[in-house]
């Protein structure tokens, strides 16, 4: 490195010198970085101590592990400026409410918390679950194509959304099925059609095998739930002590944007409005604890030894591309439960009805019937 490199990373234009220029000089002379960086840092001490009689010369062990642990502080100096940029505030869901939860979102009180949900449309009621850090908004293709013909209902899980964390932080698929139970008796739907995306397929799922009494059909999109699938990288961090600490507060925007391309099977369907309001929608106050405390909880039971259980016509609609759960699960599903059937869209990620709203709400709507 050259001395102009020197001046030009501490200012143009500006003598070497003051608290931050020093530890940096000295830290880029420690670590041998800097030929011309060794003789500022020299010339510095020099300056600032009084002369002193000639000591015997370090050993290279010495002076290796004094680099390294300059090096290694230097590292951690530049780690912590990084986290701290990347951090971003709760956001009150006040805030959110005239962007994301105007009319015709409604909101009820339900086992301690202002759920948010909409009751759009006329005929037989169709539910509708989102999926892990999503929203009800994820199916707002659906509601387009069909509010016309179905009374379309959707609500925010707990600890995702508008609705936002849990009082006693219970995220268990089980805990969301008793929730999806209890909503449904507080609009009086005694039976319903029900479709689920992701996590919301597997709550889906467990709902219909706890009260198959109360499903007439089930649309499984891209669902979780079974054995063998390796969580993304996102849950895995989520799950790491420390990196999980970080997580409750640095969710930069650019970090949804690049999620949300990952999880897309066409980056450019990802516009900045859906990475907006994903980044709003998880930076609802709460929501960040509540998803790392889910992601840290027990464990949810895996659902392949009970598939043979449903008894009732069940559609499987999976992106041909999802790099989360792989098409191959999407053929578990149907060969473990009787008479399924099963679409699948080239191209399209783990949110094909986000990415395709238009052909998953059409077959859908076929499968469903009247």
């Amino acid at each position: 490195m050259r001395n102009g490199c020197v001046r030009t990373f501490i200012g143009p234009g500006r003598a070497p010198g003051g608290p931050a220029a020093s530890a940096l000089l000295y830290i880029w002379a420690a670590c041998g970085c800097s030929p011309a960086g060794a003789t500022l840092a020299s010339g510095m001490r020099a300056a600032s101590s009084p002369s002193r009689p000639d000591r015997p010369r370090r050993s290279p062990v010495r002076r290796i592990i004094r680099s390294l642990a300059a090096l290694a502080g230097a590292l951690l100096l530049i780690a912590g400026i990084a986290v701290a940029a990347m951090i971003r505030p709760d956001i009150p869901v006040d805030e959110l409410i005239p962007r994301y939860g105007a009319p015709p979102s409604q909101f009820m009180q339900l086992e301690g918390m202002r759920v948010h949900y909409r009751d759009e449309g006329k005929g037989p009621p169709l539910l509708l679950v989102h999926g892990t850090s999503s929203s009800l908004h994820t199916w707002d293709g659906w509601v387009r194509e069909l509010a016309g013909r179905r009374r379309i209902v959707r609500v925010d899980l707990p600890g995702f959304g508008l609705t936002g964390p849990a009082p006693d932080r219970d995220y268990r698929v089980e805990r969301y099925a008793r929730f999806i139970g209890g909503f449904l008796d507080r609009l009086g739907i005694a039976r319903a059609d029900i479709a689920g995306n992701s996590l919301g397929g597997r709550v889906a799922l467990t709902f219909t095998l706890a009260h198959p009494d109360r499903v007439r059909r089930l649309v499984l999109v891209d669902a979780a739930g079974l054995s063998g699938v390796p969580p993304p990288t996102i849950f895995r961090l989520a799950r790491t002590p420390v990196v999980n600490s970080i997580l409750r507060r640095a969710t930069p925007r650019f970090l949804i944007r690049r999620n949300l391309e990952e999880v897309y099977g066409d980056d450019s369907r990802v516009t900045d409005a859906l990475v907006d309001r994903y980044h709003a929608m998880v930076r609802r106050a709460g929501n960040r604890d509540a998803l790392v405390d889910r992601l840290t909880g027990p464990e949810d039971p895996v659902l392949d030894d009970r598939l043979g259980d449903v008894d009732l016509p069940v559609l499987i609609e999976w992106g041909g591309d999802d790099p989360w759960i792989p098409v191959a699960c999407a053929h578990r599903f149907q060969r473990g439960i009787g008479g399924s059937q099963l679409r699948i869209y080239p191209g399209a990620g783990h949110t094909p009805m986000e990415e395709l709203p238009a052909p998953t709400a059409r077959d859908a709507d076929a499968f469903l019937g009247r």
